[in-house]
C-alpha cells in the first residue's frame, strides 16, 4: 500500500457508507482539506467495503458504523485479516476511520489514536483534525524502520485496534457482552486435548492449521487467526502478524533483527516471533 503525500504518491482512500447523500458530503469535504487524497472506491454495505478494499488495497478505509450486512466495526475486523497480495508479504493494513454520531459512541476511544473517527455530518474543521492526523499516521510508516530500539520503548498500546473493535461491537449490541474462549480443544499427537487458554503462549497458522504453543504442548486446531481473534480476549492477546497471536503476559523482550524487523521473545519457549510492519507500533513509545 501507498504511503503518505510526501512520498510521492498520492494516498488513496475507500469510503463506505449506506448513505448516498453523506458518501457525497464527505467526498466534497475531504477534497476541500485533502485535495491530494484519491477516492479510488466507493461501497454502499460492509461487505462492499470489504471486497473494494481487498481489490485496490487503498491507505485509508471510511467505514461507516452502522451498515447493513455487515457494520462498518465488522467489516473492519474482516479488513484487517485480509492476507497480503502474493509477493506483498510486507504489505501494510489500511488506517481505519470510522464515520460515527457522536451521541452514540464513546468518541473517547477514538481519541487513543488507534483508530479516527468522523462525526456526521462531516464538518470542514473537525474533518480536517482527522486528516492530519491520518496524515501523520502514513508519514510514521515511512519512519517506523528508523525509530530507537522497540526493546527499550515495549510497554502497552493505549488501545490496540482489536480492544477497540469490540467496544464498539459491545455498544452495537448491548446486553450481548462477548464469552471470550477460556479452553481450546486441540490434536495433540493422536488425541485431542482441552488446553486452558491463560496457558498458551502465542498461536501461529498457516494455510491449513493453527499451532497451539504452551511451555510443554504443541498443538493442532483447524481454526484460522482471523477467527480466533473475534473468539480471544483482546487484552490478553495481542496480533503481532497476520497469522500470529502472543499471549501478553508471555512476552519477555523486543528486539530488531539484522534486517531492522521486530522480534518478540517468549517466556518457557525458545522461538521468535516476527512482528510485521503492520503491529510494529504495538512496540514503539506512545
Amino acid at each position: 500500500m501507498n504511503s503518505a503525500d510526501e512520498s510521492g504518491t498520492a494516498p488513496r482512500a475507500v469510503l463506505a457508507d449506506d448513505e448516498r447523500l453523506m458518501r457525497d458530503q464527505l467526498r466534497a469535504r475531504l477534497a476541500e482539506v485533502w485535495p491530494e487524497l484519491q477516492i479510488v472506491a466507493e461501497a454502499k454495505n460492509g461487505l462492499e467495503a470489504v471486497a473494494l478494499v481487498d481489490e485496490h488495497r487503498p491507505d485509508i478505509v471510511f467505514l461507516d458504523i452502522r451498515m447493513p450486512g455487515l457494520t462498518g466495526v465488522d467489516a473492519a475486523r474482516q479488513i484487517a485479516q485480509l492476507p497480503p497480495r502474493e509477493g506483498h508479504d510486507d504489505e501494510l493494513l489500511p488506517e481505519i476511520v470510522f464515520i460515527t454520531a457522536y451521541d452514540q459512541y464513546a468518541v473517547e476511544a477514538f481519541e487513543q489514536g488507534v483508530a479516527d473517527y468522523v462525526l456526521k455530518p462531516a464538518e470542514r474543521e473537525r474533518l480536517q483534525l482527522t486528516v492530519d492526523r491520518i496524515r501523520k499516521r502514513l508519514a510514521a510508516r515511512r519512519d517506523v524502520d528508523t525509530g530507537p530500539d522497540p526493546a527499550e520503548n515495549a510497554r502497552p498500546p493505549g488501545a490496540p485496534l482489536q480492544q477497540l473493535l469490540h467496544q464498539l461491537s459491545a455498544r452495537l449490541n448491548p446486553g450481548s457482552a462477548p464469552a471470550y474462549l477460556q479452553w481450546i480443544q486441540a490434536t495433540v499427537g493422536q488425541a485431542i486435548q482441552m488446553i486452558p487458554v491463560d496457558e498458551v503462549l502465542f498461536f501461529v497458522s498457516d494455510e491449513k492449521y493453527t499451532r497451539v504453543q504452551t511451555a510443554t504442548v504443541e498443538a493442532l486446531i483447524r481454526k484460522p487467526i482471523k477467527e480466533l481473534v473475534d473468539e480471544i480476549d483482546p487484552r490478553q492477546f495481542w496480533q503481532i502478524h497476520r497469522s500470529t497471536l502472543v499471549n501478553v503476559k508471555a512476552i519477555s523482550g523486543v528486539v530488531r533483527d539484522f534486517r531492522g524487523r521486530q522480534i518478540v521473545s517468549v517466556r518457557g519457549h525458545p522461538e521468535k516471533l516476527e512482528v510485521s510492519r503492520s503491529y510494529t507500533a504495538l512496540f514503539k513509545g506512545m
